[in-house]
């Protein structure tokens, strides 16, 4: 796709990366569209935080570009892109970790520009779109490690993005848990965000994302339809055929 078909996007395009000389990303490129979710997969050490870093702009390329709704974001800060409608998630939650989660949310919605009065609105909703009510006054430090990353997923949608990036959301959950969040995403691609998935539980992978990315060694191995990935006989050889189970 290109610019010009398709205007509202996220766009990867030839993206390298190289650390002290050892090639971490080589010409990789996809492309995330509103109202679809994107999966990206492939092994430890396969290149997806380093990608991840990239496109919200805690890492640079050394070659390539970033396009946010066909504007260059190759060079710009994260908080900038978080601005323009890009927000992401960490693996550690980066909450504040003295606030309670009701708290976490209505910050994060201030901070993108909401009154006080939106703001209780908007954590209100997340707080029951993710079932996490119970936790509402709760301090964010007390969180075992898999509600803190739902919460983290939460605090990023209280700013109203075009995009994002979900990176390794469900590890901690619960398969109940993981049922709820599964549903969370459905609806928000439904309501048109245009959503990166970045998940080591390949079967939350298949059941949830349009379109999924593989990456093996820091270079697109393929890119396909959860059914194209799933009969891949190249996927099945380089990376689920090491664990033999939906989860690797």
């Amino acid at each position: 796709m290109n610019n010009a078909s398709s205007p509202r996007s996220l766009k990867v395009t030839g993206v390298n990366r190289a650390f002290a000389g050892v090639k971490a990303l080589t010409d990789v490129s996809l492309e995330i569209i509103p109202g679809q979710v994107l999966g990206l997969i492939g092994p430890n050490g396969a290149g997806k935080s380093t990608l991840v870093n990239i496109i919200s702009g805690y890492d640079y390329p050394n070659t390539g570009s970033i396009a946010l709704n066909g504007i260059n974001v190759t060079t710009v800060k994260p908080h900038k892109r978080a601005r323009q409608g890009l927000a992401r998630t960490f693996q550690q939650g980066h909450l504040f970790s003295g606030l309670t989660v009701r708290d976490n949310l209505e910050a994060a919605a201030l901070g993108a520009g909401a009154s006080a009065h939106q703001a209780r609105d908007r954590a209100e909703n997340l707080l029951t779109e993710f079932h996490i009510h119970d936790i509402a006054d709760h301090a964010a430090h007390s969180l075992p490690h898999g509600l803190e990353r739902l919460v983290g997923v939460a605090r990023a949608l209280a700013l109203e993005p075009d995009f994002v990036l979900l990176d390794e959301p469900a590890a901690g959950l619960n398969e109940g848990e993981i049922g709820h969040f599964a549903d969370n995403i459905r609806h928000l691609r439904d309501r048109g965000l245009g959503i990166l998935l970045i998940d080591h539980n390949v079967k939350l992978i298949l059941s949830i994302c349009d379109r999924i990315h593989v990456l093996v060694e820091g270079k697109t191995l393929l890119e396909g339809t959860p059914e194209e990935v799933r009969s891949s006989d190249e996927l099945a050889e380089a990376y689920l055929g090491r664990s033999g189970s939906a989860h690797s």
